[in-house]
């Protein structure tokens, strides 16, 4: 597979390459929970299905900051890469090899030994706590391929290769579809089952990555060793924070339910849905975020600031022609999108307004999503954590707070719309005159 190497070439044509297989790619990890829960919840009844849920809040917050450190991949080692020293490029991928590979292992040993604590202090009911404690446990115990099958992907797409991790996940969800129904149903292994059928398929997944990536020499591997520990704190003192901004937005997602909560049920099945569409319609803004990341970082790695500029513009117009395009089409067919979920009439009459009216505001939050991976790339990781901040809890929840007020169920979406477009300009405002261009996250590799 080749990898792109970005600090030359044609930006625009680049950009589509690079980012199209990403699109791909997170389409694929958005099925696999899909198709996950379809299993579920027609083998095995609505309450393993609760189990489920209430299980994966906590998967989804270890593989928030999984994917936050995974940021921090991508930053330090598209920098390395642009910079053209392997050898430095070596010694921080097994910096992360071992770093990951420590938090992964005690990560693991936390959720096995504290599932039912965690699960009591998210209120799980007692009647699914049994299937939901076996589920977190056995994912758990599989945390290790959960990173190292993300972290696989990232690196490669910090090398500049998008397609291969491609190939990982198509792996990954055609298998998890397999062994869904076989050991839930044909093995009447139960939720036991379904949660051995993800760590199976991560897996192998994972372990077809490091042998595929051996064989090809895709990357530069080395035997595990103990890792410089600048090397680690550098890891650490931007993971962190990264880690961090992935937990202020699901916080800031839990705010925002409880305004959409107190106007009754009706409209919390109709946002629910809405927000189960939005996460495909947010695929291309996240795949265009972590292009960037990747691309910027290459050429901010040899200070190639025109390019960096070049990059954030065409991404920008890209981010604007999709989501132009996907809000068209939510209009036409949000009705239909929202029955897809739900049926009761008021349910899917708000599901289908909210969505008609958010489809505009898109592209403002597609700007975000493009300028914060930029600034990212540079490793100013403390700057992008204080941008989620505002936007999410200065600007979104408030607004939609006080929006609800005036304009009542709706005013949810305009505080929301709203608040993409206050947060757009506050990032391009640092964009365009913050100090992140200044940051060095090798000073101290530079003054050795």
């Amino acid at each position: 597979m080749r990898q792109r190497d970005f600090t030359k070439g044609k930006i625009w044509l680049d950009l589509f390459y690079f980012s199209s297989p990403i699109m791909l790619s997170n389409l694929l990890q958005v099925s696999y929970q899909f198709i996950d829960s379809l299993w579920v919840g027609n083998l095995l009844g609505a309450e393993a299905l609760g189990a489920v849920a209430v299980s994966g809040t906590v998967i989804f917050t270890v593989l928030s900051f999984i994917i936050g450190i995974n940021n921090t991949t991508l930053t330090i080692l598209s920098q390395q890469k642009g910079k053209g020293n392997e050898q430095s490029l070596a010694s921080y991928v097994n910096a992360f090899i071992v770093t990951l590979t420590v938090l992964a292992i005690v990560m693991g040993i936390f959720g096995f030994g504290f599932a039912v604590p965690i699960l009591h202090l998210l209120g799980t009911p007692d009647s699914m706590m049994g299937e939901a404690t076996s589920y977190l446990r056995i994912n758990a115990a599989g945390i290790l391929f959960l990173v190292g099958y993300n972290f696989i992907s990232t690196v490669l797409r910090a090398m500049g290769d998008s397609k291969t991790p491609l190939i990982f996940v198509t792996i990954a969800v055609i298998l998890n579809i397999i062994l869904d129904p076989l050991l839930i149903s044909v093995f009447q292994m139960g939720i036991e089952g379904a949660a051995w059928a993800t760590v199976l398929s991560q897996g192998f997944s994972f372990l077809y990555g490091v042998s595929y990536m051996i064989r090809k020499e895709l990357v530069p591997l080395t035997w595990p060793r103990k890792p410089d520990w600048r090397e680690v704190k550098l890891i650490l003192n931007l993971g962190i924070p990264s880690g961090l901004q992935m937990a202020v937005i699901s916080a800031g997602s839990a705010a925002i339910m409880s305004v959409v909560t107190s106007f009754g049920s009706s409209v919390v099945a109709g946002y629910s849905a809405a927000q189960r569409l939005d996460s495909l319609f947010l695929l291309p803004a996240h795949a265009l975020s972590a292009a960037v990341n990747s691309m910027a970082g290459q050429n901010i790695g040899i200070k190639q600031w025109d390019r960096v500029k070049k990059i954030a513009v065409y991404a920008t117009v890209y981010n604007a022609v999709i989501m132009l395009i996907f809000a068209g089409l939510i209009v036409l067919f949000a009705d239909f999108g929202i029955r897809l979920f739900v049926k009761e009439q008021e349910a899917v009459s708000f599901g289908a307004k909210y969505l008609m009216i958010i489809a505009f505001f898109y592209p403002f939050l597609g700007i975000n999503f493009v300028l914060n991976g930029i600034v990212r790339a540079s490793g100013a990781m403390y700057q992008v954590l204080i941008l989620n901040l505002l936007s999410f809890w200065v600007l979104r929840y408030p607004l939609s707070f006080l929006f609800s007020k005036w304009l009542g169920e709706n005013g949810i979406a305009y505080g929301i719309g709203v608040s993409f477009i206050v947060s757009s300009i506050i990032a391009y405002l640092y964009y365009r005159f913050g100090k992140w261009r200044s940051k060095q996250i090798f000073r101290e590799q530079v003054e050795k």
